[in-house]
């Protein structure tokens, strides 16, 4: 039997960090293993404990998750770090990052996107929710004078056999402009979980496991 993903929780509201362990204490390949109330509280037993992935709230007392994982990332640990917020703003978003998360997600997540992203981080990926990734977009194109850099190792051209839908064409545009599933949903016409699933099938067929990745592939494509 594989090792489960050993997790530490880091939230200064009880009753969140034991939704979460309700949660997972049913994944066989999953263990929370720790958990603390504050990020100072913390410090000292990720250094002990050396957990797989970080699970942070970002607003809390004393030291925010943020502060907290600029403090871990210097210490060159094997942890991975994973920022859980309410918030949906550039300001933290950017910040997380610049601070060394591995991945950002908002508190209304599903159930299957929260262990998703666990286990993307873990496998050292990254992983940011659909409405935030929207600001790393902003950030790239501020860095590039909005003009993608090609990667040498996607084709220059569609391949034969992967086929784009009319709709898909459209979710693939307006998730580069920026927007958000919502927002595109909203544009279209469509439900949320209707572009959700076009999105995928967008990074399925063009073999991307991220949206900045999707814009990489389809501006190298041609499709933007």
């Amino acid at each position: 039997m594989t090792t489960p993903i050993k997790i530490m929780l880091v939230d200064d509201h009880d009753l969140v960090r034991n939704g979460i362990k309700s949660l997972l204490e049913d994944e066989d390949d999953l263990t929370v293993t720790g958990e603390a109330s504050s990020g100072v509280e913390a410090i000292e037993k990720i250094k002990a404990d050396a957990p797989d992935v970080l699970i942070a709230d970002i607003k809390m007392p004393n030291m925010t998750g943020i502060e907290l994982v600029r403090k871990l990332a210097e210490e060159d640990l094997p942890t991975r770090f994973l920022m859980l917020s309410m918030h949906d703003s550039e300001e933290y978003v950017l910040q997380s990052i610049d601070a060394g998360a591995h991945g950002y997600l908002l508190k209304d997540a599903n159930r299957d996107e929260f262990l998703k992203a666990i286990k993307t981080v873990y496998e050292n990926d990254l992983y940011f929710s659909g409405d935030v990734s929207r600001y790393l977009v902003k950030r790239y194109r501020q860095t590039t004078n909005t003009s993608l850099l090609p990667n040498p190792n996607i084709p220059a051209a569609l391949p034969s056999e992967v086929s784009l839908t009319k709709r898909e064409m459209q979710v693939l545009q307006l998730a580069a402009s920026g927007m958000t599933n919502q927002a595109i949903a909203d544009e279209l016409g469509k439900s949320k979980r209707t572009v959700e699933a076009h999105r995928f099938n967008l990074m399925k067929k063009l073999e991307v496991k991220n949206l900045m990745e999707l814009i990489h592939r389809g501006k190298e494509l041609g499709l933007l």
